[in-house]
């Protein structure tokens, strides 16, 4: 099915891909310069054990440069786009625990995090963000070919006209 997609249609993947691409970049490169920080924003969940949170804090904006680089470039689209998904759910359901358990925090989704003043907290805010973020990596997901990708040059050519060009 994927493969019968119209061409116009690959465009809006595209600009899903590099949106959903470039937020985990953006996110992960504005946590490392501050490995403090990040534990810090970590620690203000209260969900993880203290054994945890410094593995956690400096292991995830990796990963979401990692995903992030491999959504923008195209390359293993759908694996990161689930990965993307998966990170996001889990978002979620971090803030919507601390919003539930009246923890006034900041998500640290950008930098940042910890606690901040009664009144200060944008979770619903961050919980729609994240949603769209969700159906934004679900859909890529389910179809993830798209325009300038690079994908492509890893897995070779997928369609009978990429075939016959590569021959």
């Amino acid at each position: 099915m994927e493969r019968n997609r119209p061409v116009l249609a690959l465009w809006p993947a595209t600009l899903a891909r590099l949106v959903l691409g470039g937020v985990f970049v953006v996110a992960g490169l504005l946590k490392l310069p501050d490995p403090a920080a990040a534990v810090r924003a970590v620690r203000a969940y209260r969900l993880l054990p203290e054994a945890l949170v410094g593995p956690v804090a400096f292991g995830l904006p990796v990963l979401e440069i990692a995903v992030g680089v491999a959504l923008v470039a195209g390359v293993f689209v759908r694996t990161a786009a689930i990965a993307s998904a998966v990170l996001l759910t889990v978002f979620v359901v971090a803030v919507g625990s601390a919003w539930a358990r009246g923890l006034q925090i900041d998500c640290g989704c950008f930098g940042n995090g910890g606690q901040v003043a009664a009144g200060d907290t944008a979770y619903p805010a961050e919980v729609a963000r994240d949603v769209g973020l969700l159906i934004v990596a679900l859909a890529l997901a389910r179809w993830p070919r798209s325009r300038l990708a690079l994908g492509h040059l890893i897995t070779g050519p997928s369609t009978e006209k990429e075939l016959s060009r590569a021959r």
